[in-house]
């Protein structure tokens, strides 16, 4: 059986059962804890239920996986994602900790023997997908097989509040009433304050400690741009990053495959990614870009929950997300390993259009929520402040003044224009109307209104007699919806209830009252050829330095090693640590094990390999050359 497949199991692996410190540093290599891990993982330890929120990249599985070797019994972990599980099994299993998964991608030998193996106590780790806790006699079989911890991984999914509510996350609550006695970690990426409520209580969690991260991510660099010339955007904005990996989100399957079709036809691998391909089509798409065969993949947000890839270097967003959260997840898979990325959003009023379409098709219950969403992302999108301030405030999490300086409008600051004769019309109309009709009305009839459209609703409501009905017909729409929304944020206007109709604040009918001026932020500049990480995989900014001709060297030797396992390459060791020993360049295995990410095992395996790599390109370099 292929050490891949999580089929035979490991050799027993010896407790480090009173030193998390000395644990973490022989299983996973590391010297020090993330914050909140240890406090976790403590908490894990002493069979506390708790709720965990930590960001992507946070290092969230090691708060499971870590205690699962330090205690006796066998920690079950639920994941809807079914590639992750393979991803998180080749890990552990690499690292030396016994671990299986069973979901359907196994045909009934595997599961057989897989079960036999739990029966026998040969595993510390079993992942599952939640469906599997609907066989009838699945929870009688984790009682034999010394069922010790549950851990709920992405455990959003259980609330119909967040924006990935899976139905048959709803299962999960039977997990309480089965196993009162056993303790139940939940954890999470991105929850609102409403959601995490929601998922202690649907999973029955007893006064569980709850933990909430910083939901920045430092090493993340935040840029909107208009979607102009597009297409020929992303392939430059792709080259000028030819050697790093990268996901594109796209809102519809043909615009996946539109772009894909892009970057091969200007020589760049590519795949299309999205639900109307087969699924073994899919599985060989994801299992390429994991392996690195391919370097960009342009998706729908169906792809990139199940990935665990660390060196994702950017993700791009060719289209408007749905909401913020949405947009937070999926950035967040850029830099799981902490090293510099970027994130870029191409924004036009358009899409505000296609993403309102979607919505109207929706029931109705729905689209008041999915309004409003897209509202408070159609902002982000447009706003001139911080785009990491206005990040973390939708969270609840306040950042310190001043510049970021990894967001374009901390980067490249627009400059304020007087906006005082619009803004005038537009905090007019507002009244016009709600006087008119007796209540509200949103942005987009406001603008048509200002523009003079001819719809139903104008005829329907009598605004075609405004005073202010065509009077903004010199102004683009998109220029109309940017300063609505720029005085919404200036607080001269208030979005009211369910359907987000304007009103005018205090000092919005201040401003109309004494004439005052009025200042927005001006338009985002068009996209231009920058380098804000070198081409050709030199070393991203912040990066500190280390010897690129030696990294590439180690890439290539962990590539093989790697497809001689048949895991991907990041299983044997991820970027950090081959850029930490391209710095480093250490000669003997005890220098090696004092880089992050060198356990014990891997040492064992891989450590003569890189030394000898190491000490070959010194001697390489230190050689004369040819006159």
């Amino acid at each position: 059986m292929n050490a891949s497949t999580g089929g035979e199991p490991a050799s027993t692996v010896t407790l480090f059962d009173r030193d998390p410190g000395a644990a973490l540093k022989h299983h996973f290599g590391f010297e020090a804890f993330r914050p909140l891990q240890e406090q976790i993982v403590a908490d894990v330890l002493a069979g506390r239920d708790l709720f965990a929120l930590l960001p992507t990249g946070g290092g969230k599985s090691l708060c499971y996986q870590l205690p699962a070797v330090m205690r006796p019994g066998l920690t079950m972990v639920v994941s809807p994602l079914i590639a992750l599980m393979k991803d998180q099994v080749d890990g552990l299993r690499t690292a030396g900790i016994p671990a299986t998964f069973l979901n359907s991608s196994l045909g009934y030998a595997d599961v057989r023997r897989r079960m036999e193996g739990l029966a026998r106590g040969e595993y510390r780790l079993l992942y599952v997908a939640p469906e599997r806790l609907r066989t009838p006699d699945f929870y009688e079989r984790l009682a034999e097989w010394g069922l010790a911890r549950i851990a709920i991984d992405e455990a959003h999914c259980i609330s119909e509040w967040g924006h990935d509510f899976r139905p048959e996350y709803r299962t999960l609550a039977e997990l309480r009433r089965r196993y009162p006695a056993i303790p139940i970690a939940a954890l999470t990426a991105t929850a609102t304050g409403r959601v995490r409520d929601d998922v202690i209580a649907q999973l029955g969690l007893r006064a569980p400690h709850v933990y909430v991260a910083s939901f920045d991510r430092p090493n993340l660099t935040y840029r909107v741009t208009p979607k102009l010339r597009a297409p020929e955007a992303l392939v430059r904005f792709v080259r000028e990053r030819e050697r790093e990996s990268g996901i594109v989100y796209c809102a519809t399957r043909r615009t996946t495959e539109a772009a894909a079709g892009r970057l091969c036809a200007a020589g760049i691998p590519a795949a299309a990614y999205h639900a109307g391909l087969e699924p073994g089509t899919r599985a060989r798409v994801q299992e390429r870009f994991v392996r690195d065969d391919v370097r960009v993949i342009c998706a729908t947000i169906a792809f990139g929950m199940g990935i665990d890839k660390p060196n994702v270097r950017y993700v791009v967003h060719y289209d408007l997300p749905k909401n913020v959260e949405g947009y937070y997840q999926e950035t967040g898979r850029a830099g799981r390993d902490g090293l510099p990325s970027d994130c870029l959003l191409f924004f036009s009023a358009g899409d505000i259009a296609k993403q309102q379409h979607f919505i109207d098709e929706k029931p109705e219950p729905e689209r008041s929520l999915a309004r409003a969403q897209l509202t408070q992302m159609t902002r982000f999108a447009q706003s001139g402040e911080c785009r990491r301030r206005s990040l973390l405030a939708y969270f609840g999490e306040t950042y310190p003044a001043g510049p970021c300086g990894a967001c374009d409008n901390c980067l490249e600051p627009r400059a304020r224009v007087d906006a005082t004769t619009d803004a005038y019309k537009l905090l007019s109309c507002v009244v016009r109307a709600r006087e008119a009709s007796g209540f509200g009305f949103g942005l987009h009839h406001l603008v048509d209104v200002l523009l003079g459209h001819e719809t139903d609703r104008m005829w329907r409501f009598g605004h075609d007699r405004l005073s202010t009905y065509g009077i903004g017909k010199d102004r683009p729409r998109a220029g109309w919806l940017a300063l609505g929304n720029d005085l919404l944020r200036q607080g001269l206007l208030e979005s009211e209830g369910a359907h987000n109709t304007l009103a005018l604040t205090p000092e919005g009918r201040g401003v109309l009252a004494e004439r005052r001026s009025v200042e927005v932020t001006s338009a985002p500049p068009t996209p231009a050829r920058r380098g804000s990480t070198p081409t050709g995989g030199g070393a991203p900014k912040g990066d500190g330095s280390y010897d690129v001709t030696l990294f590439e060297r180690l890439r290539t030797l962990r590539r093989r090693i790697a497809d001689e396992r048949d895991v991907p390459a990041y299983v044997i060791f991820p970027d950090t640590t081959l850029r930490a020993i391209a710095h480093d360049l250490p000669r003997t295995l005890g220098a090696l094990r004092r880089i992050g990410g060198v356990g014990d095992k891997k040492l064992a395996e891989f450590g003569q390999a890189f030394v000898e790599a190491v000490a070959a390109y010194a001697e390489d370099a230190a050689a004369p050359t040819a006159p």
